[in-house]
C-alpha cells in the first residue's frame, strides 16, 4: 500500500497536532504537523533530502497574510515557492470561513484547494486523495465569487505584464530577487553590485510599474507572473 504523506501548518500547534493524529489514523496516511511557514519549508526540505518528501501539505489560511515577526518566509511566499520548484507536492489551505478574493489569489500561487478547518475527516481525506489526482478542489458555494476574482485578475495581469515588460533585464532581475523576499543588502550580494546601484534599480522599477512600496511591486508582479529568484544557493 503506498502512504500518503501529509504536513499540517498552522501557527495554533494543538490544532495543527490534532488534526495530524486525526489523519494519521487512516492506514494510508502518515502524517505531522508543525508551527508555522518557516518551519514548514524547513520540514518539506528535510524529508526530500531524506527520501521521504511529502505528497500535501496542508497549510493555514492565516500564514499567507501579512509576514510575521521573526519569519523569514510567509504562506504566501511558501505557496509561490513550492509551486515553482516543488510542483509534485499539492497544497491545500485551510480557512475558517470562505473568502473567493483569498481563495482565487492562492489558486494562482498554486495552491490546488481549498476546505474549511470544520469540514468533516471524510471531506478532508476527500480533497488530499483527489489533489494527489491533480483534482483542483473548491466548494460549491465558493465557486462562482472564485471564477469572477480568477476573470479580473486576469484583466489586471495583463495590463501587469505590459509594465513588467517595460523592465530592463537587470531590473527584471532585481523584481525577482523581491518576489523573493530579498531585502537590498542581499539583493546587492546576489546580483554583485552595491547597494546604491540596487536602491536605483529598485527605484527604477518603483517608477516604471507605477507603484510606491515594495509590496506592491511584489504583487503587480506576481499577477504578471513573475517568479521568485532560487535563493537556495544566494551568498549568505
Amino acid at each position: 500500500m503506498q502512504r500518503i504523506r501529509v504536513l499540517v501548518a498552522d501557527d495554533h500547534r494543538i490544532f495543527a497536532e490534532s488534526l495530524a493524529a486525526a489523519l494519521a489514523a487512516e492506514q494510508d496516511v502518515e502524517s505531522s504537523a508543525v508551527g508555522g511557514a518557516q518551519a514548514a519549508e524547513r520540514c518539506l526540505e528535510q524529508a526530500a533530502a531524506a527520501g521521504r518528501p511529502f505528497g500535501v501539505l496542508l497549510i493555514d489560511v492565516e500564514m499567507c497574510g501579512p509576514l510575521p515577526p521573526g519569519e523569514a518566509v510567509n504562506g504566501s511566499q511558501l505557496l509561490s515557492r513550492l509551486h515553482h520548484g516543488r510542483p509534485e507536492l499539492r497544497t491545500v489551505v485551510l480557512a475558517g470561513r470562505d473568502d473567493p478574493r483569498r481563495a482565487a489569489a492562492a489558486l494562482q500561487l498554486g495552491a490546488s484547494g481549498w476546505v474549511a478547518k470544520d469540514c468533516s475527516l471524510s471531506r478532508l481525506l476527500q480533497v488530499v486523495r483527489g489533489v494527489l489526482r491533480g483534482e483542483t478542489h473548491l466548494p460549491p458555494a465558493l465557486l462562482t465569487g472564485v471564477l469572477r476574482e480568477l476573470t479580473t485578475t486576469r484583466r489586471h495581469r495583463t495590463e501587469s505584464e505590459e509594465l513588467v515588460a517595460a523592465l530592463t533585464p537587470r531590473e527584471h532581475e532585481v523584481l525577482r530577487c523581491m518576489v523573493a523576499g530579498l531585502g537590498r543588502k542581499a539583493v546587492a550580494e546576489r546580483l554583485f553590485l552595491s547597494p546604491h546601484t540596487v536602491r536605483t534599480h529598485m527605484q527604477n522599477v518603483l517608477g516604471k510599474l507605477g507603484v510606491h512600496s515594495t509590496l506592491a511591486a511584489v504583487a503587480l508582479a506576481r499577477r504578471a507572473g513573475v517568479g521568485p529568484v532560487d535563493t537556495e544557493h544566494a551568498p549568505t
